[in-house]
């Protein structure tokens, strides 16, 4: 599988059979989405920085709530979280989504805004890539989002929803993240190929620079 980041939570993924592109952005947040083909589109929650159907063309399915999806061989779990820390009275709900392929699974938390309960741990735990918020700002921040990792237990992190030069809207620095990990330096990759292994492994982060 083949990953390349566009900004904010919007990722191509490329599986033999199919891509999948995960909340596509308006422009109007500052960052310029090229035009996708996918043959299947997840979208967290309805706000403009996530919900961009139009980008991706008429021809992907959108799988926009919870439940479970197939598609091309594509396996789709959406979970019911919330989009804060109060069950939603102040920003609503998200759905993070789980997706299995290839031999592989994927977990995008969208804009997730509290830790998981632990029944909702159960249901994403051990992914082999997890994509995470780590901006703050009605998502989760630095400190949160180190927590969730230890939590799910993934075997690569890539963290998304922060700030980034042209973005309109204010996020923390992945610095901060970065620092709650442990981490003091890391080389951003322009793209992220991911393999199925046999054996567990130590948890890596990576992070990616957004294709504009």
């Amino acid at each position: 599988m083949d990953i390349t980041w566009f900004g904010q939570s919007c990722f191509r993924l490329r599986f033999k059979a199919a891509t999948i592109i995960t909340d596509p952005f308006d422009g109007q947040i500052g960052l310029k989405l090229p035009r996708q083909k996918a043959e299947i589109c997840t979208i967290s929650h309805d706000h403009p920085d996530h919900s961009n159907q139009r980008a991706v063309g008429s021809e992907a399915v959108i799988f926009c709530s919870p439940g479970e999806y197939e598609r091309a061989g594509i396996f789709v779990f959406g979970v019911a979280t919330f989009h804060d820390r109060r069950n939603g009275r102040d920003r609503g709900r998200n759905t993070v989504f789980r997706i299995e392929g290839d031999g592989l699974s994927v977990c995008h938390l969208g804009d997730l805004g509290h830790v998981p309960t632990q029944t909702q741990i159960e249901l994403l735990h051990g992914p082999d890539v997890l994509f995470i918020p780590v901006g703050g700002n009605g998502t989760l921040n630095a400190a949160e989002a180190a927590e969730v990792v230890g939590l799910l237990s993934p075997r690569l992190v890539i963290p998304m929803h922060y700030q980034l030069p042209g973005l309109k809207m204010k996020l923390d620095p992945v610095a901060r993240f970065l620092h709650e990990m442990g981490i003091s330096k890391v080389s951003p990759q322009e793209s992220l190929r991911v393999m199925p292994v046999a054996e567990a492994r130590e948890t890596q982060v990576v992070v990616l620079e957004p294709k504009q």
